[in-house]
C-alpha cells in the first residue's frame, strides 16, 4: 500500500453549538478516487476545505506531502482582477505545467477563453472553474458539487476526463450516476465521524444500512445489559453482601456509553397536499414554434399531456428546454401554433435559481406567508416550527433569515412551501440540486407517488430513470437545431431508442446504396468477398455468448441473495466486502459479454441483409 498524499485524522470543529467534526477522518493515497457523502449540514464541503487548507480544524492532524500540490473546486469562484476567463483559468497553472491544457479544457467546456467574468451565467463559472483545477493536472483534486449547473453532455465528459485522471480525488455530489461511474472509494461522513468502504459510490446504500442495522443492534444489547447490572445491582446476592466496585464502574460507563448515543437524523417525512382533480388533459401543444433574433429556438413540436403522466426535460444547456418549459406552461406565447390548459389547474413551480426566497425573510414568514405561526396543509391546522421538523429543520431556526441557509437547506425550505400548498401540476426545474441524497430519496418517492401530473427538467439520469414516463430530448444534442421529440420512459430509455433510430437509419442507407453498387459490379465485387458471413469464432461466441449471460446472471442472484442477509456486514465484514468485490467483477464481465453480443448480432443482421 503506497504512503498517504493527504491525511486528515481526529479532526474536531464546533462553531459554538453541537461539534460538526468529531473524530473525522480523510485518507488519500496515489490514484484514490474518493466521493465524499453524507447529510446536508453533515460537514462534507468543510472537511474537504480543511484538507485544501482553507478552513483551520480546532483539533486533529492534518497532513499533506509537502511535494504533492492540491487544486479544491470553490462553490463560489472569485474572478476578480481576470478580464478573461482564460486569464483566470491560466493563473491555476504552476511553473512547469502545460498551458496547452486551458486551451484544450476550455474548448471541451464550451468557452472561448475571452468571456468577461462579470458576465457569466451560473454554468458558466462553474465550467471557467473547472478549467482552472483540471489544468494543472494536480497529485490531488477536491471538487466540491462539480456537476451543479452543468449540462447532460458536459458531465458525461467530466465523467471520462475524471475516470482517466491521474490525479487523487476527493469529490463531493448529489448526483448518483456520476458518483457510480467515477469512485472507487467512499467516505460517509455522519454525526461528526467519518467511515471508510473501499468500494465505489454503487456499494454505499447496502453497506449504510447493514452498518445502522448493526449500531441498532448493538444499543439493543447494550440496553439489555444494563438492565441485567442493574437488576444484579438491586437484588443480588453478592451486592447485598458488599459493592463491586468494578462491576459498579462498567454499569456506569454503560450507561454513559448509552445515553452519549447520538442516533442517526431524521428522515424528511412529507407528501404533497391534495388539491382539486384536474381535467384529464392537461397541456395540448400543436406545432408550436419560437424564434429569437431570426434563431430557431424551437421547431414545430406537438404534445399531449394527461393526468398522472411524469414528463423530463433534458438536453445541452442553450438547446431551449426552458423556453419549451415555459410555452407548455402559458408563460410564454408561442410565435406560432396553440397550446390549451386543462381545466382546474393548480400549479406549483420550483425554479433552479430559487428566484422565489427572499434572502432577508425568516423560515417562518416563508412558509406562512407572513400569516402568524400556523399554515393550512391537507385542510389541517400546522404549527410552523413541527411542519419544519419534517423538513429536518429545527424549532430555533424560524427566525433564521433565509440568506443564512446552505444550498441543500434552500432547496428542502422551497420544497416545503410547495408541499404545502394544494397542487396538480408540479413544475420542478432543476429540483435535485444541492439536495443530498435521503432528501433525493423523498423527491423521487413524492414525484413518483403524485396524484397530478409533473413537468421536470432534469440533469440528474438517475433521478430521470426512476420518476419520468416520457422524456423530452433535442433531436440532434450535439447542434440543437430546435427539434425536440418525445420517447417512452427515463433517459436510460431515451438512449436505447435513439440508439435504435441510429442504427435503423444507417441500415436504410445501407440497404439505399445497393443499387448504385450494383450499377459498378466491378468496384463493388471486391469488398463483398470480406463481409459474406461470420468467422468461426463470431459464430461461436453469438452462440454460446447467452449461456455464458445467463451464467453470470446466476451467480451475481446467488452473491446478492447472501448480500440479503442485514446481519451479514455485522457478523463477517471481510465476508461482505468479498461478495461485493466479486459482484462488481461479474456485473463489469455481463456488461462487456452483453455489449459484445449486441455488435455481434447486428452485423449478423447486416450481413443477412
Amino acid at each position: 500500500m503506497a504512503p498517504p498524499i493527504l491525511k486528515l485524522d481526529d479532526i474536531f470543529l464546533s462553531f459554538g453549538g453541537a461539534p460538526l467534526l468529531a473524530g473525522a477522518g480523510l485518507q488519500v493515497e496515489p490514484g484514490d478516487k474518493i466521493c465524499l457523502v453524507g447529510r446536508n449540514g453533515s460537514g462534507k464541503s468543510t472537511l474537504l476545505k480543511i484538507a485544501a487548507g482553507l478552513v483551520e480544524a480546532q483539533s486533529g492532524e492534518v497532513f499533506r506531502h509537502p511535494s504533492s500540490t492540491v487544486r479544491y473546486l470553490e462553490q463560489a469562484p472569485d474572478f476578480a482582477d481576470y478580464k478573461t476567463v482564460a486569464a483566470y483559468a491560466d493563473a491555476g497553472l504552476g511553473p512547469g505545467d502545460d498551458p496547452y491544457r486551458v486551451t484544450y479544457l476550455l474548448s471541451h467546456l464550451g468557452l472561448t477563453g475571452q468571456e468577461d467574468p462579470k458576465n457569466l451565467s451560473g454554468g458558466e463559472a462553474r465550467r471557467a472553474a473547472l478549467a482552472r483545477v483540471l489544468a494543472p493536472e494536480p497529485d490531488i483534486l477536491l471538487l466540491d458539487e462539480p456537476t451543479n449547473h452543468l449540462d447532460l453532455p458536459t458531465i458525461e465528459w467530466l465523467e471520462g476526463e475524471l475516470q482517466k485522471s491521474r490525479s487523487a480525488l476527493v469529490l463531493i455530489s448529489h448526483d448518483r450516476r456520476f458518483l457510480e461511474k467515477v469512485s472507487t472509494a467512499t467516505v460517509w461522513l455522519d454525526r461528526g465521524t467519518s467511515r471508510r468502504l473501499d468500494r465505489g459510490f454503487a456499494f454505499f446504500e447496502a453497506w449504510r444500512d447493514q452498518v445502522l442495522e448493526a449500531e441498532e443492534l448493538e444499543q439493543h444489547k447494550l440496553g439489555k445489559a444494563i438492565e441485567r447490572e442493574e437488576h444484579w445491582l438491586r437484588y443480588g446476592v453478592t451486592a447485598r453482601r458488599k459493592r463491586n466496585m468494578r462491576r459498579l464502574g462498567e454499569l456506569q460507563d454503560m450507561r454513559a456509553r448509552h445515553r452519549g448515543h447520538k442516533g442517526q437524523q431524521g428522515t424528511v417525512q412529507a407528501t404533497a397536499a391534495d388539491a382539486q382533480e384536474s381535467g384529464k388533459l392537461v397541456i395540448e401543444a400543436d406545432k408550436i414554434t419560437k424564434t429569437y433574433d431570426e434563431r430557431l429556438i424551437i421547431a414545430p413540436f406537438s404534445i399531449r399531456v394527461h393526468r398522472g403522466d411524469c414528463v423530463g426535460l433534458v438536453g445541452p444547456n442553450g438547446a431551449g428546454k426552458t423556453t419549451l418549459l415555459k410555452m407548455l406552461t402559458g408563460q410564454l406565447a408561442p410565435d406560432s401554433g396553440t397550446v390549451k390548459l386543462g381545466t382546474n389547474l393548480e400549479i406549483a413551480t420550483l425554479d433552479q435559481k430559487r428566484e422565489g426566497l427572499n434572502p432577508d425573510d425568516t423560515l417562518a414568514n416563508y412558509l406562512t406567508d407572513g400569516r402568524g405561526e400556523n399554515l393550512l396543509v391537507n385542510g389541517e391546522q400546522r404549527h410552523v416550527t413541527g411542519y419544519m421538523k419534517e423538513f429536518l429543520f429545527q424549532p430555533e431556526q424560524a427566525r433564521t433569515p433565509i440568506k443564512n441557509l446552505s444550498g441543500g437547506e434552500r432547496a428542502r425550505l422551497m420544497l416545503a412551501r410547495i408541499l404545502s400548498r394544494p397542487t396538480n401540476l408540479l413544475i420542478l426545474d432543476e429540483p435535485t440540486n444541492d439536495l443530498d441524497i435521503e432528501t433525493l430519496d423523498l423527491l423521487q418517492e413524492i414525484v413518483a407517488g403524485f396524484n397530478g401530473t409533473v413537468i421536470l427538467v432534469s440533469h440528474d439520469r438517475d433521478f430521470l430513470d426512476r420518476t419520468v414516463t416520457s422524456t423530452i430530448a433535442p433531436a440532434n444534442p450535439e447542434e440543437p437545431d430546435g427539434r425536440f421529440i418525445e420517447y417512452a420512459g427515463g433517459y436510460s430509455d431515451m438512449l436505447a431508442q435513439r440508439k435504435g433510430a441510429i442504427e435503423e437509419r444507417r441500415r436504410a442507407e445501407r440497404t439505399a446504396e445497393k443499387p448504385r453498387a450494383a450499377e459498378t459490379p466491378a468496384v463493388a465485387s471486391e469488398p463483398s468477398k470480406g463481409r459474406g458471413k461470420l468467422s468461426y469464432k463470431q459464430k461461436f461466441a453469438l452462440e454460446n455468448l447467452p449461456k455464458e449471460m445467463a451464467k453470470a446472471e446466476a451467480e451475481i442472484a446467488v452473491r446478492e441473495k447472501k448480500m440479503a442477509d442485514p446481519n451479514l456486514f455485522a457478523k463477517d465484514p471481510a465476508s461482505f466486502n468479498r461478495l461485493a468485490a466479486e459482484m462488481e467483477k461479474l456485473r463489469d464481465n455481463l456488461t462487456k459479454m452483453e455489449e459484445e453480443w449486441l455488435e455481434l448480432e447486428m452485423l449478423r443482421e447486416e450481413l443477412e441483409g
